[in-house]
């Protein structure tokens, strides 16, 4: 553990932030088998239940409404394949942002989480796309 401290202040601010990126993106889809394996009844709490385990010791890091927000809009809509359509977030920017992703990623699924985000939006950057893009690598996408 104190290589990985060391080796991160070495790496730099932007470092962390990928490493900490790309836990959202684990979160989502350790939510997601945890549905299709039936081991929870529904995306809100397979989200609560993944996020616990990357981030145990941080609650704030556990509630972070913006990639939360993208999955659990994907899900509400359906696009989210082994979990049905229902009524799971009351996010309406950040369901907004995943289904446009998810449009973007249907005309290039080339573009990078960056380039999916300058697309949609000019406001600060969280981790929204991580979430769509983690699904749609593992094919868990209905467009």
């Amino acid at each position: 553990m104190l290589i990985l401290v060391a080796t991160l202040r070495w790496l730099g601010k932007r470092a962390r932030e990928l490493l900490i990126m790309s836990k959202y993106a684990d979160i989502a889809t350790l939510a997601v088998e945890l549905v299709q394996f039936r081991k929870v009844r529904s995306p809100v709490e397979a989200w609560q239940e993944s996020a616990f385990k990357f981030y145990p010791n941080s609650e704030s890091a556990r509630n972070k409404g913006c990639p939360i927000s993208a999955f659990l809009g994907l899900c509400e809509e359906g696009k989210v394949k082994g979990i049905a359509a229902g009524s799971y977030t009351n996010s309406k920017d950040n369901k907004k942002y995943a289904l446009e992703a998810l449009e973007l990623i249907k005309a290039n699924p080339q573009l990078s989480e960056t380039e999916l985000w300058k697309s949609i939006s000019s406001k600060a950057y969280n981790q929204q796309m991580h979430v769509v893009l983690a699904l749609y690598k593992k094919g868990w996408l209905n467009f």
